[in-house]
């Protein structure tokens, strides 16, 4: 950690002296537990207590967190409190799915950390992005966590503010546009029309590590409601099978989208019974679920649906000029 290493000695040294008086205590006290990396040769500091810990020379005051919703990843569609935060940030903590437009709105100097999953690298465990948004918002530094679409919305934000309030470290939130509310607005089709659907439902389609993916079919089945199922293209044939096995129709439309928002945004129509039996045909990039009646596209100057069956393989690939 730059210009940390005196201060993480020093740390070390009174964590030493400290930790005997906790040892035994029963609890009560707070702990900051700091992440593996913060110092080679200072693990002893994790577990800590709070009040053990000093402020680094010269700061007589908390940092400053700030969770910041990306949005779905077109830089434009930041909030201007977003793009204030970030210019004023001192350390960004990222997702891997913020895209580079994003973090090049961030102050030139501000320290960027990369807490989110790439190819061949699993996600930092949410209790090490805890500690590591906790450390660095007790040196004194403001921060700000930047994660993609919303950070209410499937981001594991309230773990995060439960741990900051833990510590008494001050935490606000930016909210962002959500996927599905950008995929709608990229794609012209809303999510609710009158007489067709009534109400939207967010689903995730992955768990805590170990969980199994298996949601209430049946009361997800709803032929007048639209479902927007967050990273769904690998549970794809279940989403399919669930939601057809528990009554809802074969032929509701489907649109799943790819890296929805971004320069290289794809589209893939399908019908849910298509989809129960062969999955969506997006590629590897993050892809959104939209599911239901409101979705299903009009041929132009006509109140006909398309007939997804005559459209055959073509319904699997329109993509996104």
């Amino acid at each position: 950690m730059p210009n940390s290493a005196k201060w993480l000695d020093g740390l070390a040294a009174l964590a030493r002296l400290w930790l005997p008086r906790f040892a035994g205590a029963g609890g009560g006290a707070p702990t900051l537990t700091l992440p593996r990396w913060a110092g080679e040769g200072n693990r002893s500091l994790v577990g800590v207590p709070r009040q053990s810990l000093p402020r680094p020379a010269g700061e007589d005051r908390w940092g400053q967190v700030t969770l910041v919703g990306a949005g779905p990843g077109d830089p434009d569609l930041l909030t201007v409190a977003a793009v204030k935060a970030l210019a004023a940030a001192e350390v960004v903590l990222y997702d891997a799915l913020v895209g580079d437009g994003i973090l090049d709105l961030a102050h030139p100097k501000a320290e960027r950390i990369c807490v989110g999953k790439r190819s061949g690298r699993h996600s930092l465990p949410q209790g090490e992005i805890n500690a590591l948004i906790a450390f660095h918002a007790r040196r004194g530094k403001r921060v700000v966590r930047l994660k993609g679409g919303d950070p209410m919305v499937f981001g594991r934000a309230g773990e995060e503010i439960e741990h900051l309030d833990s510590l008494g470290i001050p935490v606000r939130v930016i909210p962002g546009i959500t996927a599905a509310l950008g995929c709608a607005a990229s794609t012209g089709l809303s999510l609710t029309k009158r007489g067709v659907s009534r109400a939207v439902t967010f689903v995730t389609a992955h768990g805590r590590d170990g969980e199994r993916f298996e949601p209430d079919w049946a009361r997800l089945a709803d032929p007048q409601g639209t479902l927007a199922i967050y990273m769904g293209r690998e549970q794809a044939r279940a989403v399919g099978q669930g939601l057809t096995g528990a009554g809802l129709p074969a032929t509701t439309p489907v649109l799943a989208v790819e890296n929805g928002c971004r320069p290289d945004e794809r589209r893939y129509w399908t019908t849910l019974g298509r989809m129960a039996e062969q999955g969506v045909a997006a590629g590897k990039g993050p892809t959104l679920l939209l599911v239901g009646e409101a979705l299903r596209p009009r041929q132009s100057g006509t109140a006909d649906t398309i007939d997804f069956r005559a459209l055959g393989d073509l319904a699997q690939g329109f993509d996104h000029d």
